[in-house]
């Protein structure tokens, strides 16, 4: 899956110029946490959140003093040093970059003008739609040798009890002599293919269900 399959085409956008007053209405008005900020080209130059807001603005306490502070440009208070993506990145890639560098949106650039944005919620949405975590089903958990073919082998039990998988994540077991495999299943009721997969020598790390031998 690439950025440009997930990420805002229509990206709410200021320019140095506009006050912090009209970035608080415009994260207000559409209720957004981050707004690039782009020159008279289109072109990335910098970044507000809502964080860069809260800190430029008065206190609570304090409401009515230092109104002019908001009158300033958001030039003052937006991040130059702006990470930016490509349409054509990989999702992971992204995911990579956001978790490198600590940041909560990628604004996309082509041709060295914005075209989309990606936040830390359209990744943990698609991470919820990749996985199928939003469909009814059974998660299933299998612990196999680091060899080749074992996805296949896993999967053939499936097939013999008819039951469509979602999604399939592979990770690391901490022994490198072993993988775990994680199926999202189609099907609320597992015990058959749970007792299949136990009964060849298989390891089912979940669900671990009392009174049934793993």
């Amino acid at each position: 899956m690439i950025v440009e399959q997930i990420m805002k085409a229509n990206v709410v956008t200021l320019t140095p110029t506009h006050t912090i007053a009209d970035a608080i209405e415009m994260i207000k008005q559409h209720k957004i946490r981050h707004i690039p900020i782009i020159n008279e080209n289109s072109k990335v130059i910098g970044i507000v959140t809502d964080r860069d807001i809260r800190d430029a603005s008065p206190s609570i306490f304090h409401a009515d003093e230092h109104l002019e502070d908001l009158q300033k440009p958001v030039s003052t208070i937006m991040k130059t040093n702006v990470i930016t993506g490509h349409p054509l990145d990989f999702v992971e890639e992204v995911a990579a970059l956001f978790y490198e560098h600590r940041i909560s949106c990628l604004p996309i650039v082509k041709d060295d003008k914005l075209v989309g944005i990606v936040t830390e919620t359209d990744l943990l949405y698609t991470l919820v739609q990749l996985t199928g975590a939003h469909q009814p089903g059974s998660q299933l958990e299998v612990k196999v040798p680091n060899l080749t073919g074992m996805l296949c082998e896993v999967t053939s039990f499936f097939r013999k009890r008819n039951v469509n998988i979602s999604s399939v994540l592979v990770y690391p077991d901490k022994d490198e002599q072993y993988q775990i495999l994680v199926f999202r299943i189609q099907t609320m009721n597992p015990m058959a293919i749970i007792e299949d997969l136990r009964s060849e020598g298989y390891t089912v790390l979940w669900p671990n269900l009392p009174g049934v031998s793993s």
